[in-house]
């Protein structure tokens, strides 16, 4: 049975083709040095993976083309319309679906995570993983200046109750550095393409989909570092984004995002080059 993607508008602009097989898919609004410097350390992987940003009304001139094409970025997607980092995902993911890639690498784009991760991630995609999820926690991991009320929500209550609700222990649960397979973002049982997915819903929801569809899942040992001193760099409020996290956990274990049918009515699919 068809479904309609319900896709956000967005701008696009390609500053190059297509080379990989992969991508990595970088979400960001406003991040200024950040993302510039954490584009510069992923030039050295342009070569095994393109570089495909999805911008969510950046106004700090970060984003400027003649800087992305100097770091090798291929592609830059311009979220016009609402809805946060779920919009923006569903953005980015929609396009690499049709430029044919057969996964994608997403990663925070305020320079936290060591980019070194990527050629383990693919391998991982290599090896039919449906989810490779980004761990500071596991062996090999490193968790730098993590502050204590996040490392305790973590272990407490994020990871504990998304692998409760996944069948499957998870040990770094909002860590936004992971893998998707092409097949699963298109399995139909899946269905990420859908409005009820504005905010932060969308990485939790499919971090419980997968175990429970029978994709190969498994966490991958990462480096997750946060400034020694000053502003943690965020986009969840402390309490308003702790309170929809968990509005999100209570809605995961009761299935509220799970598919209802295979059929999507009333949706919208708009991206504009």
């Amino acid at each position: 049975m068809e479904v309609t993607w319900q896709v956000p508008n967005a701008k696009i602009h390609e500053l190059k083709g297509k080379t990989c097989k992969y991508c990595v898919l970088i979400p960001v609004i406003n991040e200024g040095s950040r993302i510039q410097k954490q584009l510069h350390e992923l030039k050295e992987y342009s070569n095994i993976v393109d570089i495909i940003i999805t911008d969510g009304g950046s106004t700090d001139n970060s984003l400027d083309t003649d800087f992305l094409k100097s770091v090798n970025v291929r592609t830059l997607l311009v979220k016009e319309d609402t809805g946060k980092l779920s919009a923006q995902l569903r953005i980015g993911y929609a396009y690499l679906i049709k430029q044919g890639y057969e996964g994608v690498i997403t990663i925070d784009g305020n320079n936290k995570d060591g980019v070194d991760a990527i050629p383990r991630f693919i391998k991982e995609l290599d090896n039919g993983y449906g989810l490779v999820q980004g761990s500071r926690y596991v062996k090999g991991g490193k968790a730098i200046n993590t502050p204590l009320i996040r490392d305790f929500a973590i272990k407490l209550i994020h990871a504990p109750i998304v692998s409760l609700a996944a069948g499957f222990r998870y040990t770094d649960t909002t860590n936004g550095y992971r893998a998707y397979s092409r097949n699963y973002l298109l399995d139909n049982r899946v269905q990420p393409f859908r409005d009820i997915f504005v905010n932060y819903e969308l990485l939790a929801y499919l971090s419980v989909r997968a175990p429970r569809l029978g994709y190969k899942t498994k966490e991958i040992p990462v480096t997750r570092s946060y400034p020694a001193s000053g502003k943690v760099p965020t986009k969840i409020s402390h309490f308003r984004g702790n309170l929809m996290l968990i509005r999100t956990l209570l809605n995961l274990l009761s299935g509220k995002y799970n598919p209802k049918s295979l059929s999507i009515t009333n949706g919208k699919s708009s991206i504009n080059g």
